[in-house]
């Protein structure tokens, strides 16, 4: 993976020459060197083998719709974790350990990819991966490979999101201007921003403008 640039910062294209990173002389030493560091070359993969890695990556490129340059180097803070052994602290009854499950879930999502489409699944196309992992998210309920369907799934994607929002890039797309201490908000209410904010270019229609001001 080629190292990431210092800042993003165009918003996600719902905020416009957003920058999370830009308020970053505003947190604490300590909040700063967490969150800066995030931003630096991405660790090395110390967890997964390359065949897991490979698909890791092309699983999380499918869920966090992430198929260019730059990306968040998700797999890399997914492995970090699952090396440290930094779990949630729970699992479900009927699931493996976390890092058992990972390494059971991807090779099972290989072989389900050579089923289906004779290679392993970084190696199909996007619409072949796509249509797989639709298959598995809609198997709540059922098994699949042996592993509760809905559970695998909720696997996968709370560490992809848990990775990804972790990141500034996806504070950028969100709006979201990183830590509040110590400086914290003074304009408190719905829709009044602070002076480091910016507006959303793409507002949801208000639901009272389309129906006439009539709610349920």
């Amino acid at each position: 993976m080629s190292p990431l640039p210092l800042e993003k910062g165009d918003g996600g294209g719902r905020y416009p020459g957003f920058s999370t990173l830009a308020q970053s002389s505003h947190w604490d030493q300590a909040t700063a060197g967490v969150v800066l560091s995030r931003i630096g070359r991405p660790s090395d993969i110390r967890f997964f083998t390359p065949a897991e890695e490979a698909t890791a990556r092309a699983l999380l490129d499918q869920l966090l719709d992430q198929h260019a340059e730059p990306r968040v180097p998700v797999v890399n803070f997914v492995d970090a974790r699952l090396a440290e052994n930094q779990t949630d602290g729970w699992r479900y009854e009927d699931m493996p350990e976390d890092a058992e499950a990972w390494r059971r879930t991807l090779s099972a999502l290989d072989r389900t990819a050579q089923e289906s489409f004779n290679q392993p699944f970084a190696n199909c196309r996007g619409d072949q991966q796509a249509a797989l992992l639709r298959t598995i998210r809609d198997q709540s309920g059922s098994s699949w490979q042996g592993l509760p369907a809905s559970r695998v799934w909720g696997l996968w994607t709370r560490y992809a999101c848990t990775a990804f929002y972790s990141h500034p890039w996806a504070w950028d797309e969100i709006g979201f201007a990183g830590p509040a201490f110590p400086r914290g908000y003074k304009n408190l209410g719905l829709n009044r921003l602070e002076p480091f904010e910016v507006a959303d270019a793409r507002p949801r229609e208000d639901p009272a403008a389309r129906d006439g001001g009539q709610h349920p």
